[in-house]
């Protein structure tokens, strides 16, 4: 049974954050912004630390915690309340949410240090934190959509925190944009879902769903809910709006792509498994369009300088694995490469943040090289997340890989195995190719750089472990039988969504393993070949073939958007503006206008000045009426 106390611990996770963003908001004046870090802080450790008494209280989450604090909304039969749900999944991103969080927090203090709007920067970090908590916390797909707005709202603010440059308020406004386009497909899969429903709740809407027997309905569902999620997670196509998002200042690009924003759209496919399964259409959309996505933005990320731009794509191309995972029905396998990917993906962005904070701004990789020895402690942590991110085992990156591929090979065939095999040996070779050209060679750059301080470097010490050790809670079910084939992250997750394990014999198994690590290290030795020693030059100009051009151009897809949709909407948006606007609304605006102005020419000859004339009008007016009533 739910005590008391887990009730008021599962709603102190949820306001932690809220209660230091409104300190910072109310009590911290400019003078003492440097307490805002440490205020902002403490406030989503406090929030890491009870959901960890809550899973020790809760045994493990055998059971759903549930608050209701309040009816929310009721129209006729449906009622929406305003209650906070945690069970195992919702337990996984709570965990990333507020640890990783936390971790990038403290990162901030030393990385923010000085900048004139830092006590603004950590609100609308803790606010970013309480709607993504909101989001994933929710009972019911309304107040997801809260949370999920919520994060939107805080993304454009902290994209465009440097808001005084031009070019970083266009990527806040595209960012902006882009996930409105998804969040109506949110809204009217939401809609579609009360109206056939009469409910919003998961524990009212998943039962019925087995027996309502309409697949055309629970298909348009399911997309519809899958638009909102590609805008959310960039997705084919509306993926551009993240890469264009490293405006904000680092932290930021952490937060979005490790532990919150990005990772909201696989919540909401995987929380929303039981409608999938039974929509077999969208499940494959769904794999399509994350391969197609994995594997474009994979490339791109190959001709990449910006080492940020680089870390961005990565990201993309991350999720759109996981998309692909989720399209085979891995929900388990996709929530599992969530967990490691923000540890490593956390590490990669403070990584670089640190590269940046030693080279004084620089973020061209070829501006960089040789800062093995002026910064070896960023230079082993990232090293940690590289070979986490490529796949090498012991890292964490390689288990919840290895599930994937293994997913996809059995439950989706050669073709999609093989597109996700060939991903994974791009992504080592561009990781390693940053890593070689951050910190090997020679020096390309006349500045002196140095290592971060302390503040900055903990952070990376403690997702380097993370990075390290991670992926031991997903151990292929090969080397363990102690969980019923099953390893202990899926064993956790399986009282909530539906688990699929590979069956393939031992042997193929292995098999596979082998292909990938030998593909994944011939890669990663291919990096080392043409960047691991001395660059020439010729090495760092852009390629002349098509792929070369095509991946460092990002495949024309800003210039196609910018032709095919910005410019027809422009010129749509001016035929209204010239014919409905100016030629309907102005002229009946300013009919209406004169209208009025003609009749108060013509009231004012009623205004005689003449008081007898006045009297006369108030005595006639009476008779009217008396004798109105009495002809009744």
């Amino acid at each position: 049974m739910v005590s008391t106390n887990m009730e008021i611990t599962l709603l102190l996770i949820l306001l932690f954050p809220l209660l230091g963003a409104a300190i910072n908001g109310l009590l911290v004046r400019r003078a003492e912004a440097s307490t805002s870090g440490y205020i902002a802080s403490g406030a989503v450790l406090l929030s890491f630390v009870a959901s960890v008494f809550l899973y020790i209280m809760n045994d493990g989450f055998k059971y759903p915690v549930q608050l209701l604090l309040f009816e929310w909304i009721r129209y006729e039969n449906i009622s929406i309340p305003f209650q906070l749900y945690m069970d195992p999944l919702t337990a996984v991103f709570v965990f990333v949410i507020t640890g990783i969080g936390f971790l990038i927090h403290w990162y901030s203090k030393a990385y923010m240090h000085g900048d004139e709007g830092i006590n603004r920067f950590f609100i609308y970090l803790n606010l970013f934190i309480f709607f993504m908590l909101v989001l994933v916390m929710a009972s019911n797909y309304l107040l997801m959509f809260v949370g999920w707005e919520g994060v939107g709202l805080c993304s454009y603010l902290l994209i465009g925190f440097w808001y005084k440059n031009t070019d970083y308020s266009k990527a806040a406004n595209k960012a902006f944009i882009m996930n409105r386009i998804g969040d109506l497909g949110f809204l009217l899969g939401v809609m579609l879902m009360v109206s056939n429903f009469g409910s919003l709740n998961f524990s009212a809407v998943f039962p019925q769903i087995a027996t309502i027997g309409n697949e055309t309905l629970l298909t348009s569902i399911a997309l519809l809910l899958f638009v909102g999620a590609i805008g959310k997670s960039a997705q084919l196509p509306l993926f551009t709006w993240l890469p264009d998002a490293m405006a904000g200042p680092t932290p930021v690009s952490a937060l979005i792509h490790a532990a919150t924003m990005v990772t909201a759209g696989i919540y909401l496919i995987a929380r929303s498994s039981a409608i999938y399964l039974l929509a077999p259409i969208a499940m494959e959309i769904i794999l399509y369009t994350g391969l197609a996505t994995t594997l474009i933005a994979a490339i791109i990320a190959v001709y990449q300088y910006d080492i940020k731009k680089v870390l961005a794509y990565s990201t993309v191309s991350q999720l759109g694995l996981m998309f692909a995972a989720l399209g085979a029905g891995g929900f388990n396998a996709a929530v599992f490469h969530v967990l490691t990917h923000a540890a490593f993906k956390a590490l990669l962005f403070l990584g670089a943040g640190s590269i940046i904070h030693g080279l004084e701004g620089e973020q061209d990789l070829r501006k960089m090289g040789g800062l093995k020895n002026s910064m070896p402690l960023t230079y082993y942590t990232f090293l940690i997340g590289t070979l986490a991110i490529a796949g090498i085992p012991p890292f964490a990156g390689f288990f919840s890989k290895d599930q994937i591929l293994m997913t996809l090979f059995e439950s989706s065939g050669i073709v999609a195995f093989a597109i996700a095999l060939g991903v994974s040996a791009l992504t080592a070779f561009y990781m390693f190719r940053l890593f070689y050209l951050s910190f090997f060679g020679s020096a390309r750059s006349n500045k002196h750089a140095h290592e971060s301080p302390s503040a900055m470097t903990r952070p990376l010490v403690v997702l380097a472990v993370l990075s390290a050790v991670l992926g031991f809670i997903g151990i292929p079910a090969l080397f363990t039988h102690s969980l019923g084939g099953h390893h202990i992250l899926d064993y956790f997750l399986s009282r909530t969504i539906h688990i699929v394990t590979p069956h393939q014999s031992a042997s193929l198994e292995l098999i596979l393993m082998g292909v990938t690590l030998f593909v994944v290290g011939f890669a990663a030795y291919m990096a080392y070949l043409k960047f691991g020693k001395e660059v020439r030059e010729n090495a760092l100009e852009v390629p002349g073939n098509v792929i070369g051009k095509t991946g460092y151009n990002k495949f024309y897809l800003d210039e196609i958007y910018q032709n095919l949709v910005t410019q027809n909407l422009n010129k749509f948006s001016n035929i209204l503006n010239k014919w409905v606007e100016e030629g309907v609304f102005a002229s009946a605006i300013s009919m209406s206008g004169r209208s009025v102005r003609e009749l108060g020419l013509m009231s004012r000859k009623l205004q005689t000045g003449n008081v007898g004339s006045y009297f006369f009008a108030m005595v006639m007016a009476m008779c009217i009426i008396l004798l109105y009533f009495i002809l009744q």
